[in-house]
């Protein structure tokens, strides 16, 4: 039995109610655990809020934004003074730290983070992203085989902003800064990697480095569906599991979303003769 673990264009510009209209088909078609599911589904497209798509997933229907809310509310005060400065990133980041990031945790949702102060590599480089954007910082989000981070671009010199590591997790040493990246780069030589490996497992091959892209906050909250996916994937619960690859897929339709679907339709015929194509 394979088992799964987190991993982790736009298309050409139409009018807006063209747009609008296709969003709201597809939004129809999808399968939502919930009526909150689907209205922060539909706000995270209609309106571009990236941070409704984020908190779509497993949402419990309370969630704090009063948390979140507060929580900028600080951190435009101490960008009022800063600016687009080292200090109010390092101060960004420290703070996320403080008072968001409590627990690391596998599979972990940005929901579960505002919750309970769980996060994983997607939620944690989610919030920081969302800070960037907010703030006019120069970032991209980057995707590898088994990993996703934050680089920001600060006087055209990049740092790093690993959301994993509460000390050491803000590299700005040039020299530091290139050792991490290289640390992922794919060789030219590497092939895609196998669909059953696992992150955070000790038998985890490191030096197959195939992914490295930039990806943006809506493809992310995309990986975020497709991390709740595997979680559903190693419980056997095939089902919810292609429906929330559905909804990966249209927000980012890329080849481990749709390779871990097609496993995942493949995997419950074979197993408990259930045909989710019907």
């Amino acid at each position: 039995m394979q088992k799964w673990v987190l991993l982790f264009g736009l298309i050409g510009l139409l009018s807006f109610p063209l747009i609008a209209q296709e969003d709201s088909i597809l939004t129809q078609k999808l399968p939502f655990e919930s009526p909150t599911e689907r209205e922060f589904w539909q706000k995270g497209l209609t309106e571009n809020d990236q941070l409704s798509l984020l908190m779509a997933v497993r949402p419990s229907g309370q969630e704090p934004t009063g948390k979140w809310e507060e929580f900028l509310t600080k951190l435009d005060q101490k960008f009022e003074k800063k600016g687009k400065s080292l200090g109010f990133l390092r101060h960004a980041f420290q703070n996320s730290h403080k008072k968001l990031f409590k627990k690391y945790e596998q599979h972990a949702t940005f929901n579960q983070m505002l919750h309970e102060g769980k996060f994983d590599c997607v939620s944690g480089t989610a919030v920081l992203a969302l800070l960037m954007d907010r703030y006019g910082f120069d970032f991209e989000i980057i995707e590898t085989d088994y990993h996703v981070f934050s680089i920001v671009k600060l006087d055209e010199k990049p740092i790093i902003l690993e959301s994993t590591l509460k000390v050491g997790g803000m590299i700005t040493q040039p020299s530091q800064v290139n050792n991490y990246l290289n640390a992922y780069k794919p060789e030219e030589t590497a092939t895609y990697l196998s669909l059953n490996q696992r992150i955070g497992s000790p038998n985890i091959d490191y030096s197959d480095k195939t992914i490295f892209r930039s990806i943006n906050l809506q493809e992310l909250a995309g990986l975020q569906y497709y991390n709740d996916a595997i979680y559903h994937f190693n419980r056997q619960a095939y089902r919810i599991s292609e429906q929330q690859l559905q909804k990966a897929y249209q927000l980012y339709p890329s080849e481990r979303i749709d390779g871990l679907r097609e496993l995942t339709i493949d995997q419950a015929y074979k197993t408990l003769g259930i045909d989710l194509r019907k």
